[in-house]
């Protein structure tokens, strides 16, 4: 056998045999799982997409689709590799090659780092609108039927630049430069609904008005009978944002709500603040939990009175503690609405933490505004890829409520040698892997969904 030239000099001999190393093992991946990512919807995505890209290229000169593009980097994103140079080691890798539709040993391989940076910025701003109302049909039209009524959670978060970025601005909270996108999620699946570019400042009433309208009224295109509950934390509780919500049908909203004088010194709230004090004191207890609900209108309301409801908690320690939220749900008690319906909306910081720090959807460091906001469409493409992969396992399986940096170690970072011949092409995946079933049911309900979308008119 001839010897290798050692890359790893110092590694220490085993039972007195020399270890030598190299990076010369021919067709190995170590993503053998991209091709489980590629089974997913995001090829369908990748394609509606790609169709609303300008393409002022050369069609003789072509040797990349708009939709190989999108779906290389999306797959990339979702192995982990975040960084479109990273595509340049990754061009001729033989997992991520057969995931678009090309053999191992085709000469031409994945896009190269500069054509992707020069394809992400070819994108103007009204690209860059249809292709986020694009995502919003990709959610609705992941229901196989209208739901009867889902919870959107909207949320932003922050975004820090390091550079000269159109809509960067400086957020004193925060104490850094950067964006301060909105995300929405529909949190009791986990789909990712909207995701909006702007700049970190907090939004107004009459942007949050406007970006609501925009959402709403093409969710309605595909359901119009849904009921809609929107929820937010205190930045959404606009009365721009609630006179609308309540002027629409079957739409409501569920926002948190700022303390102030006139709040604490309410009759109702002052007395249930004061009961919840004495008894807590009577009965000795560490803490006591109460709530109450009255009919507030705050001077920017134009004398509206709307439902507020007081989460009142008594403790020894901390003293009187009161969160307020405000609603146009009618139907439920004042426990049910904060403890089962507000909280509830704390997932959506889960979903983010996935979005942004688990996929990087925070490398916006493009310097145009609409190339950041397909940055964040490329990474919410790789979302879908890892909601689908987990949505297709087991109820009993132990990865079903997983994140998705753990999904990426076990089911997508696989090694494998791929073995291409004259009549076929086979796949060794690494014989040790724990998860080689789980593997093999998502692949086979993947693969099923597939043909059943393809058979469908």
């Amino acid at each position: 056998m001839t010897d290798i030239a050692p890359l790893f000099p110092s590694l220490p001999p085993i039972s007195g045999k020399k270890v030598s190393a190299a990076f010369d093992g021919g067709r190995i991946t170590s993503d053998g799982g991209v091709l489980l990512l590629a089974s997913t919807r995001a090829r369908r995505i990748c394609a509606r997409l790609a169709a609303l890209v300008p393409d002022d290229r050369d069609p003789t000169r072509t040797r990349h689709e708009v939709a190989d593009m999108f779906l290389a980097r999306g797959l990339a994103i979702a192995a982990g590799y975040e960084d479109a140079d990273d595509l340049d080691d990754l061009r001729h890798d033989p997992a991520f090659k057969m995931a678009l539709g090309k053999t191992p040993g085709a000469k031409i391989g994945l896009v190269s780092q500069p054509t992707m940076s020069r394809w992400e910025n070819n994108v103007d701003l009204r690209c860059a609108i249809k292709m986020a109302n694009t995502m919003i049909d990709v959610f609705c039209e992941s229901y196989d039927a209208p739901p009867a009524s889902i919870t959107l959670d909207i949320d932003e978060t922050f975004d820090a630049v390091h550079g000269e970025q159109q809509l960067a601005f400086w957020n004193g909270f925060y104490g850094a430069r950067g964006f301060l996108p909105i995300h929405v999620y529909e949190t009791e699946t986990g789909r990712p609904v909207a995701f909006v570019l702007r700049t970190a400042k907090t939004p107004s009433g009459k942007e949050l008005r406007a970006h609501m309208r925009r959402l709403i009224r093409r969710i309605r295109s595909h359901w119009p009978r849904t009921r809609i509950l929107l929820r937010g934390d205190g930045h959404y509780s606009r009365p721009e944002v609630m006179a609308w919500c309540e002027a629409q049908e079957s739409l409501d909203y569920l926002f948190g709500l700022g303390s102030n004088t006139a709040l604490r010194n309410d009759p109702i709230i002052a007395r249930s603040k004061d009961a919840c004090a004495v008894h807590r004191a009577k009965d000795k207890q560490p803490v006591l939990r109460t709530y109450c609900e009255t009919r507030y209108a705050a001077a920017s309301w134009d004398k509206v009175h709307r439902r507020v409801i007081a989460r009142i908690e008594a403790t020894g320690t901390y003293g009187m503690d009161v969160r307020y939220i405000v609603t146009s749900l009618a139907d439920s008690t004042p426990e049910r609405l904060y403890e089962k319906d507000y909280c509830a909306r704390g997932q959506a910081e889960n979903l983010i933490k996935l979005h942004k720090t688990q996929l990087k959807s925070d490398r916006t460091s493009c310097c145009a505004a609409p190339a950041n906001q397909m940055r964040l469409i490329l990474h919410t493409v790789a979302y879908w890829m890892l909601w689908d992969v987990q949505n297709a396992m087991p109820k009993a399986a132990g990865l079903k409520r997983a994140e998705f940096a753990t999904i990426q170690r076990r089911l997508v970072k696989l090694g494998a040698r791929v073995i291409e011949t004259a009549t076929r092409i086979r796949i060794a995946f690494v014989s040790a892997c724990p998860d080689k079933a789980l593997f093999v049911a998502i692949l086979e309900k993947l693969l099923g969904r597939t043909a059943a979308s393809a058979q469908a008119p």
